[in-house]
């Protein structure tokens, strides 16, 4: 396996490394089925208000709570709005909010794990130290408290996904660098007199690319969830635009007389969770070492 990870270590993916990928997905179809649906909510995402059979945030009080039918596929809702059409729109913020919030988390955890792990001694202290603070706050709470602070919009929600989740990302990036800078191609580099930056960017990075891709699908994961109990609690995106938890919470009150207001909106984040979540399994089965044929 160490001579794997040194041979491409120059490459984020080489073609060698995508096909021993591929052939491992294929073998997981579970994973299989949660990329499926992942990428069927991408393309809903980008193309939601394109192929939305009604403008989301037309009224038409003629229509009120109608239940599922040819004309509405998931009904209307208490202002007569096309469920089906929100739910559809809706997709648009869940990735823009938590893919945006995801990668920068992503980004900048994965910069300073790389700093703390190669530099080490007062650096890595003072950094992980500080991260340690932010995991011991539990994540809805302190997303609330610095929403409640900074006031709900867009920018904000990015930001704030990002500062949950930057110390995820920072520790597995520390940890992969505990392990790589004492390999042969790191002293190599060192020798060469190249720079710190190129060392941890072209040398480390893409080694621990895999396990961070892994962790980025899992907190987008969480970050669909976080999106959508922000947006019931009333700190998500801010109306017209059709938030998922915001519609859940607006379905509450007519559950008894027109349900489908709940049930889609809440079947729409339940099966991208699930799938982003399948995948995010299957990535770890695809990027983890192989498993010896007959082995438990």
């Amino acid at each position: 396996m160490k001579g794997k990870v040194e041979a491409d270590h120059g490459r984020l993916v080489s073609p060698r490394r995508a096909a021993v990928y591929w052939r491992r997905l294929r073998l997981q179809p579970v994973a299989l089925a949660g990329t499926f649906i992942f990428f069927l909510f991408l393309v809903i995402a980008l193309l939601g208000p394109l192929i939305a059979p009604y403008d989301y945030a037309a009224q038409d009080a003629t229509q009120r709570l109608q239940s599922p039918s040819l004309g509405h596929w998931m009904g209307t809702d208490n202002f007569g709005r096309d469920v089906f059409s929100r739910v559809l729109v809706g997709a648009r913020d869940v990735f823009y909010l938590g893919g945006i919030g995801t990668l920068l988390a992503a980004v900048v955890g994965t910069s300073l794990g790389l700093l703390a792990g190669y530099v080490g001694r007062l650096w890595d202290e003072a950094i992980m130290r500080v991260l340690d603070v932010l995991l011991a706050f539990p994540a809805l709470l302190l997303a609330m408290v610095l929403l409640a602070t900074a006031g709900p919009s867009d920018l904000n929600l990015i930001l704030v996904i990002a500062v949950l989740y930057i110390p995820m990302f920072a520790r597995i990036a520390r940890s992969m660098v505990l392990d790589l800078r004492t390999r042969e191609f790191i002293e190599a580099a060192r020798l060469r007199g190249e720079k710190r930056s190129y060392i941890l960017f072209r040398e480390m990075l893409p080694n621990a690319l895999p396990p961070l891709l892994v962790e980025a699908s899992i907190r987008f994961a969480y970050s669909i969830f976080l999106v959508a109990s922000l947006g019931f609690l009333g700190l998500g995106v801010p109306p017209p635009n059709p938030d998922w938890g915001r519609q859940v919470n607006e379905a509450r009150t007519f559950f008894d007389a027109a349900p489908w207001m709940l049930l889609f909106p809440a079947a729409a984040i339940s099966l991208l969770v699930i799938g982003t979540s399948l995948m995010a399994d299957g990535l770890r089965h695809v990027f983890g070492p192989p498993v010896a044929r007959g082995s438990r």
